[in-house]
């Protein structure tokens, strides 16, 4: 068996995704994989069609380790997140692949089932306590067992996590920006669509945020779980005060309370907190999750397997940490693909230290071009009993949707500078 093609898909059905489809010389025989870096779709695309592409026409698709291997260390300058997410768009294919060869869904090749489902968390925001409190009841209609919390900071503009920051990313947004005192507007001019800018400042969020929970379990109680993501924006110390503050609301984690050049720093937090802290959106690669795993500074590792190299990868993390009582909780919201959230999700159900699986309900139209995501029932997540991945790719779909130039938004202080978003 041979690679004979590898095709290449940018599409915009409410956002861009980036699809790899890898065609081989077995008839009606093909993998689906996701390649989507938000904000940077063309660069990967590029590398992609350009570099990637000529290096797999005629390998054995079957050598998922090899062609890994080949491409991560064979173009000498490696990672990166432009390369990762080219790489974990391959594998995905090749995954796919392998199991509808087999025969088999990609848990079954992974070991085979060790759940019935992946308990899975979502997002609830809001622009005070109550309406995140109402927000968070609506979910838990739903099925959520878990859920992510996220408020507005009094006095700041476009919170994150708040009103659909992250779908917000799929918008179309006006160019050069004019930084004012306490405001930022956008304004047109000659250098085409620019990203939306959000204001935050530390103190107002650190009042906040252990307010809303103190809120939040009072009027929930304990049955539901409760997770914050912080997004990388507090200094180590700042963290520490937020997670001892947050202990007696008993979260299921702190998520990204620091940057991912910070890893020293957890050791701060761990020394002032027993809040259960996960980390690793930002990272690219297992070398990345090494000294937080191996020292016990997180409890959850969520890299995105969209931007580490696929499962390859992403099963190697999950070995590492099982051996230092860190479970997983990959990164899933909709800023990636059907195709790596069924990964997540095959991945989930097949290792052991699985902990919980963020995720997103993908609109109609998502459907229409990519069939086969995940499906939600009663608090857990679960992929069809098919060969591969369960996930396809409808390429007269993807055509009526072509790209559109977005970006992620972007944070800055009230003084004007730069703050992690």
């Amino acid at each position: 068996m041979k690679i004979t093609e590898v095709r290449v898909i940018v599409t915009c059905p409410g956002r861009n995704y980036v699809v790899v489809k890898i065609l081989t010389d077995e008839p009606g025989l093909y993998g689906v994989g996701d390649a989507t870096l938000n904000g940077r779709e063309l660069a990967v695309a590029g590398l992609l069609r350009d570099h990637i592409a000529p290096l797999l026409i005629g390998r054995d698709p079957d050598q998922i380790e090899d062609i890994w291997q080949m491409l991560f260390r064979g173009a000498y300058w490696r990672s990166g997140p432009v390369q990762m997410t080219a790489l974990a768009g391959v594998d995905i294919a090749l995954w796919d692949i392998k199991g509808k060869r087999a025969g088999l869904p990609v848990y079954s090749l992974l070991g085979g089932k060790t759940r019935d489902g992946a308990l899975a968390y979502t997002h609830a925001g809001g622009r005070d306590a109550i309406e995140v409190e109402d927000n968070v009841r609506k979910a838990m209609e739903r099925g959520f067992r878990c859920v992510r919390a996220q408020v507005a900071v009094p006095g700041m503009e476009g919170t994150y996590g708040v009103g659909g920051a992250k779908e917000a990313a799929s918008a179309t947004w006006a160019s050069p920006i004019r930084l004012s005192r306490g405001t930022v507007s956008a304004v047109w001019g000659d250098g085409g669509p620019m990203p939306p800018i959000e204001r935050w400042e530390p103190s107002p969020y650190l009042r906040v945020v252990p307010k809303l929970f103190a809120h939040l379990r009072s009027t929930v109680g304990e049955e539901v779980e409760l997770l914050h993501d912080v997004h990388e924006r507090l200094t180590p110390i700042q963290a520490a005060r937020l997670a001892r503050e947050l202990e007696p609301f008993h979260l299921f984690f702190l998520e990204d309370c620091l940057r991912p050049e910070h890893k020293e720093s957890f050791r701060l937090i761990r020394q002032h907190s027993v809040t259960p802290l996960a980390m690793g959106e930002l990272f690219q690669s297992r070398w990345d999750c090494l000294p937080l795993i191996t020292e016990q500074l997180i409890d959850y590792i969520r890299c995105d397997l969209g931007h580490i190299g696929g499962i390859t990868e992403a099963r190697k993390i999950a070995a590492i940490a099982e051996c230092y009582h860190v479970q997983t909780a990959w990164h899933g919201p909709g800023d990636i693909g059907p195709a790596t959230h069924a990964a997540n999700v095959h991945l989930d159900i097949a290792i052991p230290n699985f902990g919980v699986q963020e995720m997103v309900f993908f609109p109609e139209v998502v459907h229409e071009v990519l069939p086969g995501a995940p499906n939600f029932e009663e608090g857990y997540l679960h992929v069809a009993d098919v060969p591969g991945l369960g996930v396809d790719l409808n390429e007269e779909a993807a055509a009526k949707y072509p790209y559109r130039r977005a970006y992620l938004p972007m944070a800055r202080r009230l003084d004007g500078s730069v703050i992690d978003w």
